[in-house]
């Protein structure tokens, strides 16, 4: 198994598609994008400046809630990197309707998205969002959350953390990515600190596992009125999973466990809602794969570039972002490698 992983700087979330690089290195190169386009909401429509010109994004996310179970909704994320084109919805959120009020699981890449979340809940149960359940803290997942407001927010404290640390940096890598679409987005920190166990939203009872792999801590949630266990980033399916602080021994225990649940229909984080165990299986597979062809080229002496053309096996030709996700997780995983496995010379 390969190290422990560890956060060196900047590390992408799901799709972002920055790999490399300091987060604190990027805001700078950026002139503080961020304030700019804060500053240009005021105006509103195109601000040109000396150095570059940014364009107003579209008004809304095309977001079509898909019906997966009695009173249980997700929106379906597209299977891309994060760009201009998508801003940054390429994650999978789930609504549930309850008596006391709406839920849904994860909030979306931006406040714009988180605003149009919150409407779209209302729409479908008549009824305001009374929680808004975070699972990991990538930022495909976790920037709508200024839509809900921090009471209504929950996460295990490890999300928690990992928003503290990594938050900021986050936001700045999505303003330089997405562009306008995160005009005034920043980082809530979830008051609700949730651990394993269970949560009553009116007559829903939701089974809270805090696990971890995928960061350093998951949630994921069984509905156990509906049956639907909605898995967060622990499970892909028909799309390549991403590694930026990826433990893979801890992905696969969780993994084996969320597989222990009996399910009716299983939500991923990201590519489609279905009733079978696929999509942790197909996780699974990928992690075991990946795992062996890096530690392969490495201890074969290839370097990273030449390590990132390595042969992939042939079930995965139909996994969206399969060799781009690869080359990631190689950028990801041989410097870890490198620092664990080779002698230091200063010693």
């Amino acid at each position: 198994m390969f190290p422990r992983a560890r956060s060196r700087g900047l590390a992408s979330g799901s799709g972002t598609g920055t790999g490399t690089g300091s987060g604190r290195e990027i805001r700078a190169s950026l002139v503080n994008r961020r304030d700019i386009l804060q500053a240009a909401g005021v105006a509103g429509g195109l601000c040109v400046l000396p150095m570059f010109s940014l364009e107003a994004a579209p008004l809304k996310y095309r977001l079509e809630p898909v019906e997966i179970a009695a009173g249980a909704w997700m929106l379906v994320g597209v299977d891309e990197a994060i760009t201009r084109e998508n801003g940054g919805a390429i994650a999978n959120i789930t609504i549930l309707d309850t008596s006391e009020g709406a839920v849904v699981v994860d909030t979306g890449p931006s406040k714009r998205y988180g605003m149009q979340l919150a409407d779209i809940a209302r729409a479908l149960t008549g009824k305001p969002v009374v929680r808004a359940y975070i699972t990991h803290f990538h930022p495909d997942h976790v920037f709508g959350s200024q839509a809900f407001g921090a009471k209504a927010l929950a996460a295990p404290a490890g999300v928690v953390e990992g928003l503290k640390r990594s938050g900021d940096d986050f936001a700045s890598a999505m303003y330089y990515l997405a562009g306008d679409w995160m005009r005034g987005t920043e980082v809530v920190l979830p008051e609700r600190i949730l651990e394993t166990g269970y949560e009553d939203i009116g007559e829903r009872r939701l089974r809270t596992l805090v696990l971890g792999g995928h960061t350093d801590s998951d949630l994921a949630l069984f509905d156990e009125r509906s049956g639907l266990l909605i898995a967060g980033d622990l499970a892909f399916l028909d799309r390549a999973p991403t590694t930026p602080h990826a433990d893979l021994a801890l992905w696969q225990a969780s993994l084996a466990t969320l597989s222990g649940i009996s399910f009716s229909k299983l939500v991923p984080g990201h590519g489609p809602a279905e009733s079978t165990p696929r999509a942790l299986r197909q996780t699974a597979d990928w992690l075991k794969s990946i795992e062996d062809v890096i530690r392969s080229a490495f201890d074969r002496g290839l370097d990273m570039s030449e390590a990132m053309g390595e042969p992939l096996p042939s079930w995965s030709e139909n996994i969206a972002l399969a060799r781009y996700e690869f080359e990631r997780s190689v950028m990801h995983f041989y410097p870890k490698l490198e620092a664990d496995l080779w002698p230091r010379v200063d010693r």
